[in-house]
């Protein structure tokens, strides 16, 4: 099935975001991205160790682009995090010193999700957390009882992508200098 679905692409038979060039962003992450950073005028995708996307915004016109943000899916960068029943697809919007700035679920399987991940109170908490504050349910993020293994996934999925992104970004910075 997958080989149909490459040559069906290779022929030009689909549509232009499941053929997107390297470093282009489909128009479906486009749109869940500029949600996501509100303030970002185009985005940039990431194929490194850690699959993600760069937000820039233009202050003026005539000047280049400036980066203001990183976001990754949780399942690319902590594929092995399962919740209770399968993997929880959420879109983290951090800002480049580590802070996390936005968080929204995307996709799940959890049945117990409508009363925990799905609400808004659960991805807003995230907001302002850095990589370095603990993101341990019970400590710095609010549980939800019935519900324990599907937010310790989501809440595992969020502090361990976003301290290997924001750890990938800085080595990768502190090397350019």
């Amino acid at each position: 099935m997958r080989a149909l679905a490459v040559l069906v692409c290779a022929l030009g038979l689909c549509g232009p975001s499941a053929r997107a060039q390297p470093g282009a962003v489909t128009d479906a992450d486009d749109a869940a991205l500029r949600r996501l950073i509100p303030k970002a005028d185009t985005f940039e995708l990431v194929e490194t160790e850690s699959r993600h996307f760069r937000a820039y915004a233009r202050p003026d016109a005539d000047r280049e682009p400036q980066l203001i943000g990183l976001a990754f899916f949780t399942t690319d960068l902590t594929p092995r995090v399962y919740g209770y029943k399968g993997r929880i697809t959420m879109l983290v919007a951090l800002d480049l010193g580590g802070t996390v700035t936005r968080v929204r679920v995307v996709h799940h399987y959890e049945p117990f999700g409508y009363f925990s991940i799905d609400m808004p109170k659960f991805p807003r908490q995230f907001r302002g957390k850095r990589v370095l504050d603990p993101l341990e349910v019970g400590e710095d993020i609010d549980g939800v009882s019935r519900a324990s293994i599907t937010v310790e996934a989501a809440t595992r999925a969020i502090r361990q992508g976003a301290r290997r992104l924001t750890r990938e970004f800085l080595a990768e910075q502190a090397a350019s200098r």
